[in-house]
């Protein structure tokens, strides 16, 4: 196995993108990426999407965005793992050129969410479900998470407002980037009081479905070195699966998923939690901020929120996450979180993250949640 690295980058804007298709959005994202690159073609292309078929009617994304991306002829095809898609996307283009079956890959997450509203949106994200056992029966993501975070609230004896410092440090971090669809700061106090979506989540608590595109290029780390000043090494990468159904897990406060595949990963890269200058985690909710937290070792079960309270989350604290305002205030792009989520912590590594940079970053965690952390999708970056 070759080791792999990072060699371009691109993202746009993450919001409501009324006049851009998705394949606009995904060919803009992947432009930007083989500038940065300073590469007109790849081998490859793999695509991260979660809802192409039920929010954009499209599906057959790798040759859709190949043609429209200048790439036409290329080996492509889209991946799909509910909300996790984007981070799947990346774990294909890195085994690929891992392999040595692909010498530059690009990869993309791409989803066009706002088209579709209300009612046509939660049926249409259903898909991710349980659809015999949790679909059929009305249960939705959101409602799903309420029973998840009540549970953890009841367990260890919570007040919503412990929640508060995750959303908190997010929309701090979100208002610096100039990428994030929401920038406003949220005070304390205001996150208890917010209007409720499922109860307990509310409308500070959950990450907002929007549309967006981001892409990578990757390389072997022997080539990379030879291409751009700054390649960003992939030095573990690991997925792994649990229940889809939250009511099959033996322990619905442990994100199985999550914690085997962030120690897969850090077996790979030879490192402990403790050596991580950054985590890039899956908040679209802030109880499963909480979970990953605990899962990926950085804090023993049911004080995960405890970290959000004393200023440890922030970009110059001891494990600063959501650096750019994470999927709650730079919002969530569902199927390119993951790839988000890589571009994000490569400016960070980079050190061209401007106002959102952690000091002396050298080591960076992502890890993408496809659903309630039925699948967790895990990297480590450095440099």
């Amino acid at each position: 196995m070759r080791d792999v690295a990072i060699i371009g980058i691109g993202q746009i804007p993450v919001g409501e993108h009324w006049d851009s298709s998705l394949r606009q959005l995904a060919a803009e994202a992947a432009q930007a990426a083989l500038r940065d690159a300073g590469l007109k073609a790849v081998d490859a292309l793999y695509v991260g999407n979660a809802f192409g078929a039920a929010f954009s009617e499209q599906t057959h994304l790798g040759a859709l965005v190949a043609d429209y991306a200048g790439l036409n002829g290329v080996e492509a095809f889209s991946v799909e793992a509910a909300d996790a898609s984007g981070g799947a996307a990346l774990r294909t283009g890195y085994l690929a050129v891992a392999s040595g079956a692909v010498d530059t890959a690009l990869v993309l997450g791409v989803e066009k969410a706002t088209d579709t509203v209300g009612d046509a949106r939660t049926r249409a994200r259903n898909v991710s479900l349980d659809a015999d056992l949790e679909a059929m029966h009305g249960a939705t993501q959101t409602a799903l998470a309420a029973l998840l975070m009540r549970r953890y609230m009841h367990e260890y004896g919570l007040e919503l407002s412990a929640f508060e410092g995750f959303s908190i440090n997010a929309h701090a971090n979100g208002a610096r980037n100039p990428n994030a669809m929401f920038r406003n700061m949220l005070k304390p106090g205001g996150f208890a009081r917010a209007p409720m979506i499922a109860d307990p989540v509310n409308l500070f608590d959950s990450a907002p479905d929007a549309d967006g595109a981001a892409a990578v290029i990757l390389t072997s780390a022997e080539r990379a070195a030879d291409l751009v000043p700054q390649p960003v090494r992939i030095t573990g990468s690991a997925v792994a699966t649990d229940t889809l159904a939250l009511h099959d897990r033996p322990d619905l406060l442990y994100l199985g998923a999550a914690n085997r595949s962030a120690y897969k990963a850090y077996a790979q890269a030879d490192i402990q939690p403790n050596d991580v200058s950054l985590f890039e985690l899956h908040d679209e909710y802030t109880v499963l901020a909480a979970l990953s937290l605990e899962a990926a070792g950085f804090a023993e079960r049911g004080q995960g929120w405890k970290l959000a309270q004393d200023g440890a989350l922030g970009l110059n604290g001891s494990l600063p996450v959501s650096t750019f305002g994470g999927l709650k205030a730079r919002g969530n792009p569902v199927g390119a979180t993951g790839v988000y989520q890589a571009v994000e912590a490569c400016l960070q590594l980079r050190g061209q993250a401007e106002d959102n940079q952690v000091p002396n970053a050298r080591i960076a965690l992502i890890q993408n949640l496809g659903g309630l952390g039925a699948t967790a999708v895990t990297h480590l970056f450095q440099v």
